[in-house]
Formats: C-alpha cells, structure tokens, sequence
C-alpha cells in the first residue's frame, strides 16, 4: 500500500504530525465505448480503474481548508475556509474540493468543521482518464465518512456533476463522476445517462488487457470545444423535435435518424447529431457483444467509434488519431479508439496479451516521429469505486 505510507509521510511533513488521519482512495474512470453521448440522453459504458486518487484527511475544530497535493507541489499549502466558498483563480486545483463542499452545503448538509487534506493522484493530468472527477467523488466520500451525512454513492457522483458544472463552470454530463462513485472490480457499467438506470456488466478479457496510451497533449476541458458541441447538439435536438416527438438525441435510432435528419437545417449539427444517435446505438451492441462474449466484434465498434469521433464530430486531432491508427495496424490489437473528451487526451485500446510489448514499442515509435514527443502507455486493471484505505 506505498501510495497510502506516501500520503500520509507527507500529510506528517506538512502538518506537523498524522494524528487522527484517515487515508481514502477514489478511482480513474475510462469509458470504453459511448463517447459524447452522456449529455445526448444516450448509453457509456465506463469503468473505474486501479488508479487515482489518494488522499489523507483530518477534522479540525475551526473553519479553515488547508489543500495541498503532491502532484502540484510547488503550490504549496492553498488555504481557504467553509466561509468563503466561492471559485477563484487563486484557489487553482482547490476549486474542485470547494465546489464540492459548496455543493453539499447548498443540499442543506451544512459542513460544520473545516480540514487539512493532502492528495496524490496517480493519474496521469491532462490525460482525460477523470482526475478531475475523482477528486470530486473522493471529496464527497470524505464528507460522508467524517461528518457522517446520508448520502449514497450515486448521490456523491450527481453532487460532483453539479458542482463541476455549476462552481466550475464545466458543463461536463454524468458519465464520469457516475463511474467513479459506481465503480466495481472487473465489471464496466452500462449507464442510460437519460434516467440513470445501470447494469454492471463482467469484463472477461481472457487473454487481452486494457491499455492506455496517453497523448501527453495538453488540454483544458472548459476552454476546448466540448461546451460549442453540446450546443451543436441542442440546436440539432430542438429541431428534430419540431417533426418527432424525443427527449434527446438517444431516443433514436439509426433508422428513424435518416427519416428526420433533414429537420437539421445546418450540415455540420447533422453530422454532431448523428454521430450522437450512432454512438449510442453502437454502445448498446457492444455491450451486447461482451455478453455474448464476441469480443472481436466489441473491439470493430471500438474502431467504428473512432471513425465516428473522427469525422462527424470531429474531436481526435492528429494526436490522438496517430495512435489509434497506428494501433489498427498492430497484429493482436481488438479495437482501438479515443477516450474522454477529445483534443488531446487518451486513448484506450484492448489488446492481446502476448502482443502488448510490441503494440507499445510500434505504436510509441511511430507517435513520436510524427509527433515529435513521446506518448505514455498503461496497462490498466478495472477496480472498484471509493473507499477508505
């Protein structure tokens, strides 16, 4: 348990002694297929991850939030108190925590004592694998756990969805802080985003894992243009339900897509559109797929997700599509595709075991030639939600 003694040495350094500390664990999440359909009313299918974040808690007898992480230590200690729960610049990373303190408070559980609180995540940043989300969820299950207020763990990942996108200004959908809070060992979850009813479903890749291959492009979610394609969607879903009666963009399918799709008077929102209408069919045939433990046909609409990302909605970038489309060519590789929002960010790929070494030398090679940097890759196993350690 290294990363739990290494969170609480340093909780020790920086706060005198680790008297009365508890350690807390919450997951990265990665979706496997089903991207951009979780505003859409449409299916994920996340997991949660081994990796994440850790973090070490004490109660104090006054108001005051003392943060500090090891991932941005030259920061130092960011102070702030539960009396002045407003984002701000300075607050940096500490925003997320706050927003989720702001948003517990504005749920009536009022938050009577303050508390220092050291992170280290081993997700890698930027990479679009949720530290973001984490942080909310492991905020939430501290919360819980210290000042014992009822709340369920779905409730924890729909309080870290409203403080993202309402203290952060991210106007992110469910799936993330959802898996996370959800998360169970060797199962990924098939989520309707439009009602929230889920399954878990048995990942059993025998003879395959799951990596990750991390662009190392650099992104922020709320300057990308994940917010201008939300409302391309929007745009594309008022004027479908001038001809047909839906809630969203998931309540088609591909059929009656092509039926109404000239109800969308601009080409680019048709192309947003479809892909959301598409995405989420693909999503639930791939899930359908894994039962039938067709996992060659799972990893092709992997591909066909890609596909999708790539030319109607047009969020990969050239980072992203190198790595897929140098993973295609590997032999032993199932499927392929971006994760997480897009622009940078990471993709997630199924590949044989015995192929694995040769995927991340072929693929790492041929990146940093076009790139010009290197890609990071991880071999990923699929975990269960928080807890505390």
């Amino acid at each position: 348990m290294e990363m739990k003694e290494k969170v609480l040495k340093k909780f020790g350094e920086i706060f005198g002694d680790t008297e009365g500390v508890k350690s807390y664990f919450a997951p990265g999440r990665v979706n496997l297929i089903g991207e951009h359909t979780d505003y859409n009313g449409g299916h994920v299918f996340p997991c949660a991850l081994t990796i994440g974040t850790y973090g070490a808690a004490r109660k104090r007898e006054d108001r005051k939030l003392r943060f500090f992480s090891m991932n941005f230590e030259h920061l130092g200690v960011i102070e702030s108190s539960l009396d002045n729960l407003t984002p701000e610049k300075k607050a940096d990373w500490t925003n997320y925590p706050k927003g989720v303190m702001w948003a517990f408070e504005k749920r009536d559980m009022k938050i009577p004592y303050g508390m220092d609180l050291v992170l280290c995540g081993n997700i890698p940043n930027g990479s679009g694998l949720s530290s973001s989300a984490s942080l909310e969820v492991l905020t939430g299950f501290i919360l819980r756990d210290m000042f014992g207020f009822d709340v369920t763990n779905q409730d924890l990942a729909l309080i870290g969805q409203y403080s993202e996108n309402n203290f952060n200004g991210v106007n992110c959908g469910i799936m993330d802080q959802f898996a996370i809070a959800m998360g169970k060992k060797d199962h990924a979850i098939f989520l309707d985003t439009a009602d929230l009813s889920y399954e878990y479903a048995p990942i059993h890749l025998e003879g395959a894992k799951i990596v990750i291959a991390c662009s190392n492009k650099k992104r922020g979610l709320g300057d990308s243009k994940y917010n201008e394609r939300r409302s391309e969607c929007e745009t594309a879903l008022a004027e479908l339900q001038k001809v047909v009666d839906i809630k969203s963009l998931g309540d088609l399918n591909e059929e009656q897509f092509e039926q109404y799709k000239d109800a969308i008077k601009d080409e680019v929102r048709r192309k947003r559109a479809k892909h959301a209408v598409y995405e989420n069919q693909r999503t639930v045939k791939a899930v359908a797929a894994l039962k039938a433990n067709d996992i060659a046909q799972f990893g092709q609409l992997m591909n066909a997700s890609h596909v999708s990302l790539r030319d109607d909605y047009e969020v990969t970038g050239i980072e992203l599509d190198t790595l897929v489309e140098e993973a295609w060519k590997v032999d032993g590789v199932i499927g392929s595709r971006m994760t997480g929002a897009g622009f940078g960010g990471c993709t997630v790929s199924i590949v044989k075991t015995d192929a694995i070494d040769s995927f991340i030398e072929k693929v790492g090679e041929a990146y940093r030639k076009k790139i010009g940097y290197a890609a990071d890759f991880y071999v990923v196993e699929i975990g269960d939600g928080p807890s505390v350690l």
